[in-house]
C-alpha cells in the first residue's frame, strides 16, 4: 500500500522536539507537562487523519476509523510517546505515528473496514519516573490496581495517584479505563529494535516471535568491615569478593544458555573507603529468557551458588525477587501476515524475540498480539544517538498496512 512518507517522516521530527532537554534527547515522563504536550500533538495528527478521538481516565490516547460492522471487533495499533531520561525521537513515537499513518493512507485511499481501527499511545510504557512500567496498557488490560496508583511514587515522593489528579485525571475512575477482551480482535505495534540484528542482517525490519520473561534479583551480602592494611587474608569476611565471586559465576551460567542474558546493573558497596574492608554489598541481578521454566531453574542455580559462596566465606546473605514478568509468544496467526507482507516486498524474513519489554507484552495476555522491530542505526536507544532510517520507516509502515489489509479481510 501507499504511505505518506514525508507526512510521516514530518511527524517524526515534529513531535521529536517536545521534550528536548539540555542534553539534546528528550525527557517526556509520566504525567508530565512535556508528556502531555506530545499526547497534544497526537490528538492533532489523528484529528487530520479523520479518526475520532477519546481519552481514558489513565491517560491513554486512542483515534478511531468506525468500522462498517456495528458488532465488529476492534484492531488496535500502537505504542507510547512517554520517554526515557534524555532518550530518542524514534522509541515508542515511532509505533505510534507508523499507526495514524497507515490508517490515515487507508482512508485516502479509500479503504472502509469491517472491524473498527484505533490507534493508541499508551501512557507511561517506559517507567521512568515511578519504577513501574506500562501503566496505560496494564490499566487498559485491567491488570493496574489502585494499590499501584498509591504506592509508586516517583523521586519527589508523589504518587501515580497524584501525578495523576495534578494533569486532570480521577484514580477513582481506575475501573472505567478497562475494556472487554472480547472487542478486541487483535494488538499491533511496530517498535524500534534497540538492538544489532537487524543492521547486522542488513534487513529495515524484522518478525519478532515473542517477548523474554524476566526476574530481577536484588541480592545483599553483609561480612565485617576492617583496616585494609592490618587484616590478614585469611581472616577476612569480604562481602565484595563474594559478590564478585557470584557476578562471575551468573555471567558464566548464562553464556551456557542458548539465549539467556544476565546483568548486573546496580552494585553499592559500604563503607566504600579506599583503605576500608566492605561491611555490606548490594547489588541487582537482571536475567531475561523466552523460556519461565528456564528462568526459574537459573533462579534456582543461583540462589544455590549465593547460598555456597556465602556459607563457605562466612557471609550473610538476603535475595528478594523484585519484579518477575513471563515471557509472551506472539500470535502465530498474526506473525504469518506479517511474514507474507515482508516477503512481498522482497526482504528477508529476520525471525528475533525481544529483549526488551514492551506494551505488546502486556497486551499479549490480553489479546492476539503481532510485533514488527524496525533497525536502528549501531544498535542504539534511549540516548539523543538513537536513529532509524526515513525509508526503514516507510518499509515499516507499508508492512503494517498490508498486514491491516490482510485482518480486514479476515
Amino acid at each position: 500500500m501507499d504511505i505518506n512518507e514525508e507526512r510521516l517522516w514530518s511527524r517524526i521530527n515534529e513531535l521529536g522536539q517536545v521534550g528536548v532537554d539540555v542534553n539534546g534527547g528528550l525527557t517526556r515522563l509520566s504525567f508530565s507537562d512535556e508528556e502531555r504536550e506530545a499526547k497534544q500533538l497526537v490528538k492533532k495528527y489523528m484529528t487530520d487523519a479523520g479518526l475520532m478521538i477519546r481519552e481514558d481516565e489513565i491517560g491513554n490516547i486512542f483515534g478511531r476509523l468506525a468500522g462498517t460492522d456495528p458488532n465488529g471487533k476492534t484492531i488496535l495499533i500502537g505504542s507510547h510517546v512517554d520517554t526515557v531520561l534524555s532518550g530518542g525521537i524514534f522509541d515508542g513515537t515511532g509505533g505510534v505515528l507508523i499507526g495514524i499513518e497507515v490508517v490515515q493512507s487507508l482512508i485516502e485511499q479509500g479503504v472502509t473496514p469491517e472491524n473498527s481501527v484505533e490507534v493508541v499511545a499508551f501512557t507511561d510504557e517506559e517507567g521512568t519516573r515511578f519504577s513501574t512500567g506500562m501503566i496505560g496498557s496494564k490499566g487498559y488490560t485491567g491488570q493496574l490496581t489502585s494499590d499501584e496508583l498509591v504506592n509508586h511514587v516517583d523521586e519527589h515522593g508523589i504518587s501515580i495517584a497524584q501525578a495523576m489528579i495534578n494533569q486532570g485525571y480521577d484514580p477513582n475512575k481506575l475501573a472505567s479505563v478497562k475494556v472487554d477482551p472480547e472487542t478486541i480482535k487483535c494488538f499491533l505495534e511496530v517498535h524500534i529494535e534497540q538492538g544489532k540484528i537487524l543492521e547486522s542482517k542488513n534487513v529495515p525490519i524484522g518478525l519478532v516471535t515473542g517477548i523474554v520473561g524476566l526476574r530481577w534479583l536484588k541480592v545483599k551480602l553483609s561480612g565485617e568491615a576492617g583496616h585494609a592494611g592490618t587484616t590478614p587474608m585469611s581472616l577476612r569476611k569480604d562481602p565484595l569478593a563474594a559478590a564478585a565471586e557470584i557476578i562471575q559465576y551468573i555471567e558464566k551460567l548464562a553464556k551456557e544458555q542458548e539465549r539467556t542474558v544476565a546483568t548486573v546493573g546496580q552494585l553499592a558497596v559500604n563503607p566504600g573507603g579506599v583503605n576500608i574492608i566492605p561491611s555490606d554489598v548490594e547489588f541487582t541481578i537482571d536475567l531475561r529468557d523466552l523460556s519461565d521454566e528456564l528462568l526459574d531453574q537459573l533462579l534456582n542455580q543461583v540462589n544455590g551458588t549465593i547460598e555456597s559462596i556465602c556459607s563457605k566465606r562466612g557471609i550473610t546473605s538476603s535475595v528478594e525477587e523484585i519484579h518477575n514478568l513471563s515471557g509472551v509468544s506472539c500470535s502465530s496467526e498474526i506473525n504469518e501476515s506479517i511474514r507474507a507482507s515482508i516477503e512481498k516486498q522482497g526482504i528477508e524474513v529476520v525471525e528475533l524475540p525481544s529483549g526488551a519489554g514492551h506494551d505488546a507484552m502486556v497486551m499479549a495476555n490480553f489479546t492476539q498480539t503481532g510485533m514488527i522491530f524496525l533497525r536502528t542505526k549501531n544498535g542504539i536507544s534511549h540516548t539523543p544517538e538513537e536513529w532509524a532510517d526515513k525509508k526503514d520507516i516507510t518499509v515499516a509502515a507499508q508492512t503494517m498496512g498490508t498486514v491491516l489489509l490482510h485482518l480486514f479481510a479476515d
